[in-house]
């Protein structure tokens, strides 16, 4: 019995050393595994460490992406090894960074302060800055020079090209623009053009008839070498023709494709009103903007009667001539002076009636002297700001929030990033500074009061 015991005890020790045996196998097996997986994840984020980002312009290493570790388990999944997976994760970065680079050369840049907004209540976006042709197109510009200003243009960000000087002008401005946007082969939804209906009572284009109004857009859309015309404007209301003719060949227009949204120009707010009022009654396309001259001595129905037609029926506000037509001091290397300027603003007769002789009473009030002292004096709060008097008025002018688009014209790329530097002036403008040029200007204008009927029976 003592012998069977001692065997017995004998063989229950050699099964549990053979146990104990067979743990120390299966631990020294796991830390083996632990010591592998460890070592290829430190391989795998060595390698992904490496990766660059690539500049395809220069050739040369931006900066250095740090990839996540993959685990043991994601690459048996893959079938591959950390080298396979080091090499796609590189070939994707490149490949990342030249779309990166070829899709930023295709598309505009967004300049620092230039938004997009919606001309009225319409869907058309547009960018706060549109380039026009009140300083650009004329014939002391070179082709090559216009070019430049119109690129910069579109570079820069902005997507709107106004076309609307006086007739012959305009027309030279077609084809010269027209010439450049076929040269360039930009996206055609990536820009919008605008265009004006000019009638002179002087002329044979007389008056907005349907003739005039169809003819004048089809020879527009030739001359720009366009499918269509993005927006077009009717300048100043025709007293002599109904209104309905002119709704229903604007909504004929549009109804063609030749023309997307329409507008008005030099409108007054009654005659807008009854525009739109026409177009709902024969359930035609209405107007979407006015365009209207917007500065610091012309605020009255910008400021008064503008933000009320945006609410009542949605036509929104397109300004122009912010430096007054030339009559505020203009850029110091400027191809024109303020003499020339005055001239052909006199000559066009902005502010004037076509059927009434000029007259000298107009120009009176913005040369004299009191005029000359306020200039004088927000030119010092321009030199404070560390601006020209140039980026004062139009970063003014923008902060009116009516303003949906301000028309900007320039000569040379040099005036146009000169003028364009203006929209980082709008954080500067606190309301400090507002109340300061308010009390300088003294014009803020105020709504007449309301006349009751009753108290003048």
């Amino acid at each position: 019995m003592a012998e069977a015991a001692a065997r017995h005890e004998l063989y229950t020790q050699q099964q549990w050393a053979h146990q104990r045996a067979e743990r120390a196998e299966r631990n020294a097996e796991r830390l083996e595994r632990e010591i592998q997986a460890q070592a290829a994840s430190a391989a795998a984020s060595e390698s992904l460490a490496e990766l660059h980002y690539v500049d395809s312009l220069s050739g040369s290493v931006q900066s250095i992406c740090k990839a996540p570790i993959a685990s043991l388990d994601c690459m048996a999944d893959l079938g591959s090894t950390a080298e396979q997976l080091c090499a796609k994760l590189q070939a994707a970065a490149v490949k990342e960074s030249v779309d990166r680079v070829s899709s930023a050369a295709q598309s505009p840049s967004l300049t620092s302060g230039l938004r997009y907004r919606n001309l009225g209540k319409s869907g058309l976006r547009v960018s706060n800055i549109g380039l026009a042709t009140w300083t650009t197109y004329n014939t002391a510009i070179n082709e090559e020079q216009l070019d430049a200003v119109v690129t910069a243009a579109y570079n820069a960000g902005i997507n709107l090209f106004d076309l609307t000087e006086g007739p012959q002008s305009s027309e030279q401005a077609e084809t010269q623009l027209g010439a450049i946007l076929k040269r360039k082969n930009w996206k055609r939804v990536s820009y919008s053009v605008i265009t004006k209906i000019h009638w002179h009572y002087k002329s044979e284009e007389r008056g907005l008839s349907r003739k005039h109004i169809i003819e004048s857009v089809r020879s527009s859309v030739a001359r720009l070498q366009l499918d269509y015309i993005d927006i077009v404007l009717i300048q100043k209301a025709d007293p002599m023709c109904p209104l309905e003719e002119v709704v229903r060949a604007m909504d004929f227009l549009v109804s063609e494709g030749l023309i997307m949204y329409w507008g008005t120009a030099k409108w007054s707010p009654i005659d807008v009103t009854e525009m739109y009022t026409a177009c709902r009654q024969l359930n035609c396309s209405t107007p979407i903007l006015e365009q209207s001259e917007y500065h610091m001595l012309c605020r009255e129905k910008v400021e008064i009667y503008m933000p009320e037609l945006y609410n009542k029926i949605g036509v929104g506000l397109m300004a122009w001539s912010p430096l007054a037509m030339g009559l505020l001091p203009s850029f110091k290397d400027s191809l024109r002076s303020r003499s020339s300027n005055r001239t052909k603003a006199s000559s066009i007769s902005w502010n004037q009636d076509d059927r009434k002789p000029p007259s000298k009473e107009n120009n009176e009030p913005l040369t004299a002297r009191n005029t000359k002292e306020i200039l004088f004096s927000i030119s010092l709060i321009a030199d404070r700001l560390g601006c020209s008097l140039v980026q004062l008025c139009i970063a003014w002018t923008l902060k009116n929030e009516s303003v949906q688009c301000l028309l900007l014209g320039a000569a040379t790329t040099h005036q146009f990033y000169h003028a364009l530097h203006g929209l980082q002036l709008l954080p500067k403008l606190n309301s400090n500074v507002m109340a300061e040029l308010e009390r300088i200007l003294d014009n803020k204008p105020v709504r007449p009061p309301m006349v009751s009927t009753l108290a003048m029976r």
